[in-house]
C-alpha cells in the first residue's frame, strides 16, 4: 500500500473529469484500510472513497484530503443448499462482473442488474436497480469500516434503510463508514422478472424462446448498450437524475394535461414518472451546450463530449431541471454525487 501526492482522477471518474487528489491511495484489504485510516498523517484530512467513479461528479479541481481507491477483492460462498447460495463478495469487485459470475454458476437474483456500472460496495449505497429489481431484494448484509473509530459493523437489511436510490448511508451515517464486503442471499430456482421495460420484446427480437437467467441477462444488456453511451468512448455517469415519485392527484392532472406521460404506481399514494420522458419533452434530447449535452439515445445521461469541466455538466443539470420544474412542477433530483 503506497500513498502518493498529488495524483490525476481524470481515469477514476467516469464522466472523465479532470481533478486532483493531494493524497491518493489503493487499498487492497481491510487491513490496509483500517491502517492508513488510523495514520496519524491522514486522520485529520477529508476523506473520498471512490469505487469504479460512475456516480460522482468532480465540480472542484482539487481534493484537500485523502482519496481511498477501494481494491478489495474476493467472491466466497458461504453457505449453499440445493435451492440456495450465500455470496460474500469484496467491496472492490466489479457489479458487473459479479453478476456474470453469479450466471455462470446458475444463481438468480442479479440478472436483471446486468452492466450497471461501478462495484459491488457502492451498489448498497443507492440501493441500485433497474428493470422492476432492487439489490436489497438479494441483499443479506454489509461489512464496513468506521472511519473515525476504525471498528468493523455488519449492517443488516433492515439497518440499511432502503428505498428508492436510498440507504442510510446516503444519510444519517453518511461518510461515516467505508464499505469492505457484502453477502447476498441467490436463488438457485429461479424467478424471472420480464414485465419491466422493454424485457419481454428484447427477449422475442433476440430469437429467445426459453426463459434463463443468462437470457435475461443478456436482454438487459442488450437493451442498455442501446440506450447508454460506453464511458470509455462518452464520459458521463449512467443515469443522471432519479426517476421522481409524485403525488396520485398531481400525476392525474398532469395526465390530463398531457395524455402520453408514461407513469408507474408505487404505491396507493404515489406515482413514479420516468425523468428520461419529462427531459425528452422539454426538448433537451440530443441536445449539445459546449462540451457538455444530453445523450441522443437517452434523455436521462448528461455527457462529457469532450474536456468539459465538472461546473459545465452541473450547470447543464440545473437547466435541465429548471426546465422540468417549469413545465411540469416536479424536481428532478440528481443520483450523482457532486464533489
Amino acid at each position: 500500500m503506497t500513498v502518493t501526492e498529488n495524483v490525476s482522477l481524470k481515469s477514476f471518474n467516469t464522466f472523465g473529469i479532470e481533478a486532483r487528489a493531494r493524497y491518493f491511495v489503493r487499498v487492497q484489504t481491510t487491513a490496509e484500510l483500517h491502517d492508513v485510516l488510523a495514520n496519524p498523517v491522514y486522520r485529520p484530512l477529508p476523506k473520498l472513497v471512490l469505487g469504479g467513479g460512475s456516480n460522482v461528479l468532480f465540480i472542484n479541481d482539487f481534493f484537500d484530503g485523502l482519496v481511498i481507491k477501494i481494491d478489495i477483492k474476493g467472491i466466497t460462498v458461504l453457505e449453499e443448499t440445493q435451492q440456495s447460495v450465500r455470496l460474500e463478495v469484496g467491496a472492490g469487485e466489479v457489479w458487473h462482473d459479479l453478476v456474470v459470475h453469479t450466471i455462470e454458476k446458475g444463481y438468480s437474483g442479479l440478472e436483471n442488474l446486468s452492466l450497471i456500472p461501478g462495484t459491488v460496495g457502492a451498489a448498497p449505497m443507492q440501493n441500485i436497480g433497474a428493470y422492476g429489481v432492487e439489490i436489497k431484494e438479494t441483499f443479506d448484509s454489509l461489512e464496513a469500516l468506521h472511519v473515525e473509530s476504525g471498528e468493523s459493523r455488519r449492517f443488516t437489511n433492515a439497518e440499511c434503510r432502503f428505498g428508492y436510490r436510498e440507504s442510510v448511508f446516503k444519510h444519517e451515517l453518511k461518510g461515516q463508514y467505508i464499505i469492505t464486503s457484502v453477502r447476498f442471499n441467490l436463488s438457485k430456482i429461479p424467478v424471472f422478472h420480464t414485465s419491466y421495460g422493454a424485457i419481454q420484446d428484447t427477449l422475442r427480437e433476440m430469437g429467445i424462446g426459453e426463459l434463463s437467467v443468462k437470457a435475461i441477462s443478456e436482454a438487459v444488456c442488450h437493451i442498455r448498450r442501446s440506450k447508454l453511451p460506453d464511458p470509455a468512448q462518452i464520459g458521463n455517469a449512467g443515469s443522471f437524475f432519479k426517476n421522481p415519485e409524485i403525488p396520485k392527484a398531481q400525476f392525474e392532472a398532469l395526465k390530463a394535461q398531457y395524455p402520453g406521460i408514461p407513469g408507474y404506481v408505487t404505491s396507493p399514494d404515489f406515482v413514479k414518472v420516468p425523468a428520461g420522458w419529462l427531459i425528452e419533452q422539454c426538448g433537451w434530447k440530443g441536445k449539445v451546450v459546449g462540451a457538455t449535452g444530453v445523450h441522443k439515445m437517452q434523455a436521462l445521461v448528461l455527457v462529457n463530449y469532450g474536456d468539459a469541466k465538472g461546473q459545465e455538466i452541473k450547470a447543464l443539470a440545473e437547466e435541465v431541471q429548471r426546465s422540468v420544474q417549469e413545465r411540469f412542477g416536479i424536481r428532478l433530483t440528481p443520483e450523482v454525487n457532486f464533489l
